[in-house]
């Protein structure tokens, strides 16, 4: 065997398997990926004081429930384009909202205590699994964790004005 035969034998016996290993591996890891916009079915946002939760909107329904500044509720049908969903979905991704925590509220000591700090809750619906979270605007927690969540939640209510501007 020459030199160069010898160099192609041990890169087809290097090189080779390690592709097909990472095609394999990867592939599956894809495939697998717990959240995929193809599983995709609705994001859910209810919002407001937590006596009162009036503002809501529904992304599979297109309902959007708002109160205004006079006080008053209104009703709307907001319909999101699939452009609008992927990017809602690719930045929770980004974000790291799947990381976050479910439960992301201030304990109270008393009942009045935090009667006017707002409450979020988001949720996003997939075939096999969903991701709910719950923030108070005052949340004591890992920074990190409730700069994620209320980022995601930011660009949920700023995709429903742009959707509902149209």
């Amino acid at each position: 065997m020459t030199s160069r035969s010898k160099r192609i034998f041990l890169a087809i016996c290097v090189i080779v398997p390690f592709i097909i290993y990472c095609w394999v591996y990867y592939s599956a890891m894809v495939k697998n990926a717990p959240y995929r916009f193809s599983d995709f079915e609705s994001i859910e946002l209810t919002y407001g004081l937590p006596g009162e939760m009036l503002n809501k909107y529904d992304s599979k329904t297109a309902e959007y429930q708002y109160l205004t500044k006079d006080n008053r509720v209104m009703k709307d049908t907001v319909k999101m384009r699939k452009d609008d969903l992927l990017y809602l979905h690719r930045k929770a991704m980004e974000l790291g909202f799947w990381n976050v925590d479910d439960d992301m509220t201030t304990t109270r000591t008393a009942e009045a205590d935090g009667k006017n700090v707002p409450r979020y809750i988001l949720k996003y619906t997939y075939k096999e699994k969903s991701k709910e979270v719950v923030l108070d605007a005052d949340y004591n927690g890992t920074q990190k964790m409730k700069d994620a969540a209320k980022s995601t939640i930011d660009a949920v209510i700023t995709m429903i004005a742009e959707a509902q501007a149209r």
